[in-house]
């Protein structure tokens, strides 16, 4: 049996369409069931057992062999930093991570910085030459800009709408965002005609998804 952790949210219903796409299975009652663990048959191996996790535990879980493959956002693979194989870039799931806040702080020095992705967000204002105080936040980022709480954020943008709506503009794009196939580093070896069976599928499909996201 291969076991696939799969984020819960925006990559899974980005990733969905594709993985149906290249012929693999997915429960049934996926949509409306509160289950977080689902089994199926049919699948490379003989069957599939899929766990459906928040986000930032699904490289944690992949690298500590919880779980054979798992799709999760590249965002959320760097934060991480767990040892694992990426093995495909699904491009769903767009989006990109940003520097933004209010428009009359642009040319201020930042000196405090929300986010969700403390590592990667210290990381790119050392980059810069700028010590910044990093706030980590697991809420609603923009919250932070609107109140004064952070003179920037560092976050994920996908339509740029929730930023309009609250005030915020970009200041920066930091780096293109996609879901990713990940393998655990023993079961890549061990289960390696199941993981490559899903590898081949997937690639088909996604050859689709990147035509279609490159003529847009």
């Amino acid at each position: 049996m291969l076991t696939v952790a799969f984020a819960k949210g925006r990559t899974a219903d980005g990733v969905w369409p594709i993985w149906r796409s290249a012929g693999l299975p997915l429960p049934l009652a996926l949509d409306e069931s509160r289950s977080l663990v689902f089994e199926v048959s049919g699948g490379p191996g003989g069957s599939m057992r899929f766990l459906l996790a928040k986000p930032a535990d699904v490289p944690t879980y992949v690298s500590l062999g919880v779980a054979d493959v798992g799709v999760v956002g590249k965002d959320v693979l760097l934060e991480s930093e767990r040892e694992v194989y990426e093995l495909l870039d699904l491009c769903a799931a767009r989006c990109k991570l940003c520097v933004a806040g209010r428009p009359e702080d642009r040319d201020k020095r930042p000196r405090r910085v929300a986010t969700k992705y403390p590592h990667l967000a210290d990381q790119y204002f050392r980059s810069r030459g700028l010590a910044v105080e990093v706030v980590a936040l697991s809420g609603s980022i923009e919250l932070a800009a609107v109140i004064g709480l952070a003179d920037r954020i560092f976050d994920l943008v996908q339509t740029g709408a929730t930023l309009k709506a609250n005030g915020l503009v970009v200041f920066d794009e930091v780096l293109d965002v996609s879901a990713r196939l990940i393998a655990n580093r023993s079961s890549f070896h061990t289960k390696r005609t199941a993981v490559d069976a899903v590898v081949q599928r997937l690639e088909q499909a996604q050859v689709a998804a990147c035509a279609g996201v490159n003529q847009a």
